[in-house]
């Protein structure tokens, strides 16, 4: 049997905060796509609030800001990961309106 291989569209947008003109915040969101749906799905990557700025809110509104840009791109999903690690993570993702939907498995290289 012969795997063929054909690239499939994905383009990504990174969204940051600046105070003081250095970066405080940052969250990316990758579009991607496949052959299930004819819409894009997004994926919620590598959300960041510097450590003495948490619990002031920048989480919550980077968040939100990619969410609205994923529905405005058309996404019919939203995708986000977090670490056991990181309940207050997974605590900002309920509270914003994400579902625990599964179990991330993942090989690191």
């Amino acid at each position: 049997m012969e795997i063929t291989r054909k690239v499939a569209k994905s383009g990504g947008i990174r969204f940051f905060i600046q105070r003081n003109g250095r970066e405080v915040s940052r969250a990316y969101l990758y579009l991607l796509t496949n052959d299930l749906h004819s819409s894009p799905f997004g994926f919620l990557e590598d959300v960041f609030v510097e450590e003495p700025l948490r619990g002031q809110g920048l989480g919550t509104q980077i968040v939100k800001a990619v969410i609205a840009e994923a529905k405005a791109r058309g996404c019919y999903k939203l995708i986000a990961t977090s670490r056991h690690s990181r309940p207050r993570v997974q605590e900002l993702y309920k509270k914003i309106g994400f579902r625990n939907h599964g179990t991330e498995f993942r090989i690191n290289f």
